[in-house]
């Protein structure tokens, strides 16, 4: 029996060396306890306890279930069994090693305790199940924290929080938790997935499809690697097909490539964003401004960073006249990038803002912004005349009104457009008012001084030959 005293040694230098924290050195003892006396419960049961602190769940589930064939009644035996088998996510089997325990002790508050976790850990996989058909990817990510709580080792729920961090876009989690798997087991295809799947989401289309062929040759059957490979590859071909168009000039076929790629992966929300983008800009070429500025909405929604959807859009806003808009996006841009060019680009949309919230002078004399000297004068004598009060005294008193608001605004049109110095301050974004230029114009001095004295225009008719029968006589 001098074996068997060995092995009890060898245990207390073993249980000595546990209660110090070394379970490398613990580790070693016990298994010298094992070789010398390998058909003692306890001290596999002992190697299992110690292996556990150590995270090495797979090897300590062995022993523990060692201990149990060795000893049916050897509590602490099934409590470890257990309590492997909820590490390792397997909480089916975890339950019934500690049902196991309560047969033989009822009010045993450990196994009561661990009944309870595992309960919970099977509900959190029956909701991650229903949420992920759902796609609530943030609820699942939830749900597999919680899970993790108690089976930490668990691959299976890590590999399914990863996928999930990766569908809402949170990849540098997604990554960390697919690489540490990787480390442990390099082989293990659903990393690799979903290492793919980051790079993927992320744009990298190519190295993405690397890892998906790799998780297919660990997994021949891996139906989402073989999906995300497809995908990738189909949307990766549109995209540059699309790109290829546009370079051609031909936007027609461009505007359908993006269009089609656009219907290959709801998911892949970096590329889509992309995709609508390049589509904008198409589509701004094609004069469809209302289209490209919903796909630059569609692009931002995607993603919120994404300075080119912007100056798209504000460009669209700017071309359809929609200043504040506008406005509204730079101000974005160029928070986000304090830039010489994005400063001018805010500078000259809140130029035309302002200029947009005067009064139009020449949408009043119905000429060009590059009207000549003559031009305005023509213009100003059309309108007048036109507007003239006398030309509407027969008129409803609310006619009248209008007619001579737009008499008044005729005349300090021609004001400022026929004077080279208001015109330049006017031209270049002024407000008149706020340069104290009195605007104060009495139209009908304007309208005089222009036809040329008191007797040289005069409207003639009176009610008596009836509304409409004017004759107008040029001094």
């Amino acid at each position: 029996d001098r074996m068997v005293q060995e092995a009890e040694c060898f245990k207390e230098q073993g249980n000595a060396f546990y209660n110090k924290k070394d379970y490398y050195e613990a580790f070693n003892y016990y298994t010298k306890a094992i070789d010398a006396c390998p058909k003692n419960a306890s001290y596999y049961g002992n190697r299992a306890a110690t292996l556990m602190m150590l995270n090495r769940y797979r090897e300590a589930l062995e022993d523990s279930q060692q201990a149990v064939r060795l000893d049916d009644c050897f509590m602490k035996g099934h409590l470890r069994e257990g309590k492997c088998h909820l590490s390792l996510g397997n909480a089916m089997a975890a339950s019934r090693c500690f049902q196991k325990v309560l047969q033989l002790e009822p009010d045993n508050g450990q196994a009561q305790q661990e009944h309870k976790n595992a309960e919970a850990v099977l509900q959190y996989e029956k909701m991650a199940e229903l949420d992920f058909e759902k796609r609530d990817f943030r609820k699942v990510v939830y749900c597999m924290d919680r899970a993790l709580e108690f089976a930490s080792a668990c691959h299976r729920f890590k590999i399914l929080k990863a996928e999930c961090l990766a569908l809402i876009g949170r990849y540098p989690e997604a990554q960390s938790v697919a690489s540490d798997i990787l480390r442990v087991d390099s082989t293990n295809a659903d990393a690799l997935y979903v290492r793919g799947l980051c790079l993927y989401y992320e744009d990298c289309i190519d190295k993405a499809v690397q890892f998906f062929v790799q998780a297919l040759r660990m997994a021949p059957d891996h139906k989402k690697a073989r999906l995300a490979c497809r995908n990738a590859k189909a949307l990766k071909a549109k995209k540059e097909e699309g790109n290829q168009a546009f370079k051609e000039g031909n936007y027609e076929s461009a505007y359908e490539l993006y269009s089609e790629a656009l219907t290959i992966d709801s998911n892949n929300i970096k590329t889509n964003a992309k995709l609508y983008c390049n589509r904008a800009t198409v589509g701004s070429k094609l004069k469809k401004i209302e289209q490209a500025i919903e796909d630059c909405t569609n692009a931002i929604k995607l993603d919120e960073t994404y300075i080119k959807a912007y100056l798209r859009r504000a460009q669209c806003y700017m071309d359809t006249e929609s200043y504040e808009e506008a406005v509204r996006d730079y101000e974005k841009v160029y928070q986000t990038e304090k830039t010489k060019e994005h400063k001018h680009l805010l500078k000259n949309a809140q130029l035309e803002l302002k200029k947009s919230k005067r009064k139009d002078y020449y949408k009043v004399l119905g000429v060009g912004k590059n009207a000549t000297e003559d031009e305005i004068k023509k213009a100003y004598r059309k309108r007048a005349l036109m507007h003239h009060p006398d030309r509407h005294s027969a008129a409803t008193p609310e006619v009248q009104k209008e007619e001579e608001k737009k008499f008044k605004e005729v005349g300090e049109a021609f004001t400022v457009l026929s004077d080279p110095k208001k015109k330049s301050r006017y031209d270049s974004g002024h407000d008149l008012e706020d340069d104290g230029i009195n605007m104060d114009f009495d139209a009908n001095n304007i309208f005089r001084a222009f036809f040329g004295g008191p007797g040289g225009f005069s409207f003639e008719g009176s009610s008596s030959s009836g509304p409409g029968n004017f004759f107008f006589q040029f001094g």
